[in-house]
């Protein structure tokens, strides 16, 4: 299948970990001018099976009826409000949900005792998300720490139909029979995934701590997704970013918007709309973001090799980046660039080419000293092997060439942290909204 290329934009430490309950119980909305900041969050892809029959089976295909989904998420600052977000955007008919609540996690599907809230929805125990729709629940007066593991609970009486679902979570959901929304033990949830289901965010309001506020998106593909980091052990990249800003005293919140196998240009089953596509709704419209980290484009090299024989061009790539960093300028966000790692002795041959390796360099060369983003990290010069720069470092490599293992993570993690470009980026006055980058 030929991956479609598109070169204009379609739509645009641990601290404080200990449980806190909640302060109050039940529905409690901050007011009409109460200020959210995302602090989770997953992208969305239409039901699918794995591609290539890779990894677990997931529920998306045949969805959910007289089920409960319970999936934990850690959050990346604190708050003393909270609320969620569902996504419908790929369904096709409307998602009925029952009800659903929110608690304190405990280990597996367990929930602190006394921790669960029930979420109304516009005051509702029940909502419909129409088709491509989104829908936020009310807020609920729970105090929230930085770091801390939530439960949400989600309970479909109808039958869904085929789910918007994330792929990849590396964190594993799951399901039982019947209304079982307020169990605090997780005997009744004996099936397991490693996929989300609809849930697509987690907002807080009144910041509990002396952060700066808003919010980072770290957008990308599998690497930023967290492939292939350790299950349940919340080492992706941008899970060790936020241990770092809490760290060191700046909690902000940190947005996963990675898909597995996601181009910037082109689209590939099981890997999401490219970047084009979903910029606007997995990064722009996040609430409270100041600054995304874009980190993409090795997929569309890979890609294009592998279906039409040819890497898609620099010059093509560089098109896509320049519209995602001018869709962010026309309303005030900054992008940092991250450079692409080296990929000689991928598992996938499609991954390291000559023709290909060419482009890398050019498009490595541009981020660097294009001009474009509004600070840079070099990551290809991190994961460089000093004896053989086109191969990443064995102390990174999870064994397949291209994606970082756990030390990996946490080494993209530091190197982002570590760059005052980030940081003026991230945690600095939100900077006015242009017509135009002028880039």
């Amino acid at each position: 299948m030929r991956a479609q290329q598109k070169t204009a934009i379609a739509g645009a430490v641990i601290v404080a970990s200990a449980v806190l309950t909640a302060s109050a119980a039940g529905a409690a909305p901050p007011g009409p001018g109460t200020r959210w900041s995302g602090v989770w969050a997953a992208s969305m892809i239409a039901a699918a099976p794995p591609p290539f029959g890779q990894g677990p089976a997931n529920w998306s295909v045949d969805g959910f009826a007289d089920q409960s989904v319970r999936q934990v998420v850690r959050v990346s600052r604190g708050g003393s409000g909270v609320r969620i977000r569902l996504s419908n955007v790929y369904g096709t008919t409307p998602l009925r949900l029952a009800g659903a609540s929110i608690g304190v996690a405990g280990d597996g599907a367990a929930v602190r005792p006394e921790t669960i809230h029930a979420l109304t929805f516009d005051r509702s125990r029940s909502t419909v998300v129409p088709p491509g729709g989104e829908a936020a629940s009310d807020a609920v007066r729970m105090r929230v720490a930085p770091l801390q593991r939530l439960s949400v609970t989600l309970y479909f009486a109808r039958p869904t139909g085929p789910a918007t679902f994330h792929l990849r979570s590396f964190a594993t959901s799951y399901r039982a029979v019947g209304d079982h929304r307020r169990d605090e033990g997780a005997a009744a949830f004996a099936e397991t995934t490693t996929s989300w289901y609809y849930l697509t965010g987690v907002d807080v309001a009144g910041a509990t701590d002396r952060g700066g506020g808003g919010a980072v998106v770290a957008f990308g593909d599998s690497i930023t997704d967290g492939a292939v980091s350790t299950t349940d052990a919340d080492h992706r990249y941008p899970d060790e970013l936020a241990d770092r800003l809490v760290a060191a005293g700046r909690p902000i919140g940190v947005l996963n918007a990675g898909i597995a196998t996601n181009q910037v240009l082109g689209t590939f089953p099981g890997g999401g709309a490219s970047a084009l596509d979903r910029f606007r709704r997995d990064a722009l419209e996040q609430p409270g973001v100041r600054c995304v980290i874009l980190l993409e484009g090795i997929n569309d090299i890979a890609i294009s090799t592998l279906t039409t024989g040819e890497p898609v061009s620099a010059a093509a790539l560089v098109d896509g980046y320049r519209a995602l960093i001018d869709a962010a300028h026309r309303r005030g966000i900054r992008v940092v660039g991250a450079t692409l790692m080296p990929t000689k002795g991928a598992a996938i041959p499609a991954y390291y080419t000559e023709h290909g390796e060419a482009v890398r360099t050019a498009v490595n060369e541009w981020i660097r000293g294009g001009g474009g983003f509004d600070a840079v990290v070099d990551l290809d010069r991190v994961f460089a092997d000093p004896a053989d720069p086109d191969r990443m470092r064995a102390e990174f490599d999870s064994g397949d060439g291209v994606h970082p293992n756990d030390a990996g993570m946490r080494a993209i993690a530091g190197a982002i942290a570590a760059s005052p470009g980030f940081i003026r980026a991230a945690t600095g006055p939100r900077p006015q909204a242009a017509s135009s980058s002028g880039r």
